[in-house]
């Protein structure tokens, strides 16, 4: 495949608190992505997109945005064909910056697949990658079950502040290269279900 037409894959970045550790983790993401080389590969980073919480006076579905930064959001995410999420998990659940952004749009999302990263403490970010399970289903995403979590992320970090490495354990490589396969098996599908 050229790279033209490669699929174009976002790592989103979900967290946007200052000295998040997801950052880093997104950015490996992108970088193991790349290598992969079935993807276009754009990092999304939420702190950067920069959206209010919900402000359009009309349901996503109608698609009749009145503000410019959703108009933005909903051009990035409609040329995507395939997702990653890098997700933490906030008090056993996703973090509301990662769901207010899924909550802007509707039909930009739709029959397009989702890895999910998510990462934490002991949990590794398991139950915030499980409750963004129906949010992404009922916008009618595919949520792979390939996707992985990454317990006691700080140990991966080195480095400080935002400028921080993540270096994975072989077995989160194997993780991420596996989430990648199969991503890269359904957008091809999941492609001809949008245009149908």
């Amino acid at each position: 495949m050229s790279a033209p037409d490669r699929p174009v894959l976002q790592v989103i970045a979900g967290s946007i608190r200052p000295g998040r550790a997801g950052i880093a983790v997104a950015r490996w993401i992108r970088e193991h992505a790349d290598k992969h080389g079935g993807f276009a590969v754009e990092l999304v980073d939420l702190a950067e997109v920069g959206l209010p919480l919900l402000d359009e006076p009309h349901h996503p579905r109608l698609r009749r945005y009145v503000h410019p930064h959703t108009m933005n959001w909903s051009a990035t995410v409609e040329r995507a064909e395939a997702f990653v999420f890098v997700i933490p998990e906030y008090n056993h659940g996703v973090n509301a910056a990662t769901k207010n952004a899924l909550d802007y749009l509707v039909h930009e999302w739709a029959h397009k697949p989702a890895g999910l990263v998510g990462y934490g403490g002991v949990a590794g970010g398991a139950r915030a990658v499980n409750s963004i399970k129906p949010t992404l289903s009922n916008l009618n995403m595919f949520p792979l079950s390939e996707g992985l979590v990454i317990p006691f992320v700080a140990s991966y970090l080195d480095g400080e502040g935002e400028e921080r490495r993540f270096t994975p354990s072989a077995e989160i490589e194997d993780a991420a290269t596996a989430m990648l396969e199969a991503l890269g098996k359904a957008s091809p599908l999941l492609r001809r279900l949008r245009t149908a």
